[in-house]
């Protein structure tokens, strides 16, 4: 079976790091995989990706991935790749590859990563999300919350909609060496991490203010970068917390920050499931999380959640771990019991099972 993927960039995202885990246990499924990326600007997530054998086929690099030159260059790759499957991830990717099922006969499916988007917000778009979708032999969604909202916002649907989970790599970040992050940055006795694109529905500004509210021993660890980065950096100049929270920038050693650290944050607004959340469970400390959908499903029973921005609890419940080795060890225990049900190769199956049922049903 030859295999597309398509996805908008490399940068930093869960859709992103989910190429880098599920490609190459495709491949080695015995399929011919590609990637296709609208904007290949080189990033950890690439080179990574390419050190494991995969082709990525980039068709620009511009952030404008929107542009009509690359619904071109799309319609031209899947007409002539000689693909089974064409598989996208992100918005632009999917109303292109939509747009091209018109004229190419090739198997097409997606994948949606959240419970929320903007675009939801507009009600002359609901039209065209529903024509987008029903172009599809199937869409997988990352969690029961995200087919949920998916169901409700393009209403009934003749086309497939189920839920695969997420999954990781889970032995890559329990078994990961760790970066010294204390001796690196002097005054840091505990260090609280939280791996996240600086984007609108991430919630790193409760993470700074409840570390206001900390003893100076505490630091905070931002892996990501994004468009609201400069909005973080001012938060941070006003709180007084420059010599205390560090932008780490986008990493290809997430996995040794991680086991580096003491505890791991996720503070979201919403999120379609919170791959990130069980990376940092995986590695074997204590998870606390915003109670909202997609983190609440992945926490519940094993980390800790605290209440949608409220900077003051999240202190406090810091405190009561780090007070308590006996609930630290607890918490960090259920926390990797979790991940383990989250592995990457369960993932990798059921992709490859949907494939083969959907082709197989194809040719009837």
């Amino acid at each position: 079976m030859k295999i597309l993927h398509v996805i908008t960039s490399l940068r930093t995202g869960g859709a992103e790091k989910l190429m880098v885990d599920l490609l190459p246990l495709l491949r080695n499924k015995g399929n011919e995989v590609d990637l296709c990326v609208f904007d290949g600007v080189e990033t950890p997530f690439k080179r990574e990706l390419e050190s494991q054998g995969i082709n990525i086929i980039s068709l620009g690099t511009t952030a404008n991935v929107y542009h009509l030159k690359y619904l071109c260059k799309l319609v031209r790759l899947i007409k002539t790749g000689g693909y089974d499957v064409v598989h996208t991830h992100n918005t632009a990717p999917q109303l292109f590859a939509a747009i091209s099922s018109i004229i190419c006969s090739q198997v097409m499916c997606t994948t949606e990563h959240t419970t929320s988007n903007r675009r939801r917000d507009w009600k002359w778009y609901v039209a065209i999300d529903r024509w987008m979708y029903s172009r599809y032999k199937f869409v997988i969604c990352i969690s029961e919350k995200t087919e949920y909202y998916l169901r409700s916002h393009i209403g009934k649907c003749h086309t497939r909609i189920l839920t695969i989970p997420n999954g990781i790599n889970v032995a890559k970040y329990r078994d990961a060496e760790p970066v010294n992050i204390k001796q690196i940055f002097p005054g840091c006795r505990k260090a609280i991490v939280q791996v996240a694109g600086f984007r609108y529905q991430k919630d790193q500004d409760t993470v700074i203010r409840a570390l206001s509210e900390l003893p100076d021993e505490f630091h905070l660890f931002l892996v990501g970068d994004g468009e609201r980065r400069q909005e973080l950096e001012l938060l941070v100049k006003s709180l007084n917390l420059n010599e205390r929270v560090h932008f780490m920038g986008i990493r290809s050693d997430v996995a040794k920050i991680l086991r580096g650290a003491d505890i791991a944050v996720m503070s979201s607004h919403f999120e379609g499931f919170g791959l990130a959340a069980v990376e940092a469970m995986a590695t074997g400390m204590p998870l606390l999380a915003s109670d909202v959908d997609g983190l609440r499903e992945v926490t519940l029973g094993a980390g800790i959640l605290f209440p949608h921005q409220d900077a003051t609890s999240l202190a406090n419940k810091i405190i009561e771990i780090d007070s308590n080795p006996d609930l630290y060890a607890s918490i960090a225990d259920k926390c990797s019991k979790r991940a383990v049900e989250y592995d990457i190769s369960t993932m990798a199956t059921a992709y490859y099972q949907c494939y083969k049922d959907t082709l197989t049903n194809s040719c009837k």
